[in-house]
């Protein structure tokens, strides 16, 4: 075993290294004569879970009995809100609408994430707005490099699944009141 020496230099370019070596191996791989890319083995629900950063919107999407839905055939495009984005929530609002008597309100708000088929960063940036499979419409506001859908901004892109894309988002966004 070779032995470095520990100095913070040395563990960051070790880290480094590690961390390069694991984004490649995770990576698509090519399928080689054609040039495409396989699909993803995970569904949504299977790459938000592993996210490690979808908690709380997998304990919702449970809730609301649309585990399923997403693990289906799709393809559908979520604007995924993180932990910390549900957690900007007044204080009550999650738990109220996780109570089995708020299953509807919980799938409106839900479903108002979900844009059917695959909409990529690139599509994104030329809407002004999509409709979400709640039939409900969000806004999508671009300004230099920040995109936002209704008042949430958009912190990452892209993220593949095998029936879809996920675009995470800083907040939970809400449907128009009824």
């Amino acid at each position: 075993m070779i032995a470095f020496k520990k100095n913070p230099l040395t563990i960051f370019l070790a880290a480094q290294a590690a961390l390069l070596a694991i984004l490649f191996l995770a990576s698509p791989v090519s399928a080689g004569h054609h040039g495409e890319m396989k699909a993803p083995p995970e569904d949504i629900v299977e790459v938000a879970v592993s996210a490690g950063q979808f908690n709380t919107l997998a304990a919702a999407l449970e809730a609301a009995g649309l585990v399923g839905t997403l693990q289906g055939e799709g393809p559908y495009t979520v604007f995924a809100p993180t932990d910390a984005a549900f957690a900007k929530l007044q204080e009550g609002t999650l738990e109220t609408l996780l109570k089995p008597e708020n299953k509807d309100q919980l799938i409106a708000i839900l479903t108002y994430h979900v844009v059917p088929g695959t909409v990529t960063a690139a599509d994104v940036v030329k809407l002004d707005n999509a409709e979400t499979v709640s039939g409900e419409m969000i806004e999508i506001t671009v300004a230099g490099d920040n995109v936002r859908v209704n008042q949430a901004k958009v912190i990452a892109t892209d993220i593949a699944a095998s029936n879809g894309v996920i675009h995470v988002i800083d907040e939970v966004i809400l449907p128009p009141a009824s």
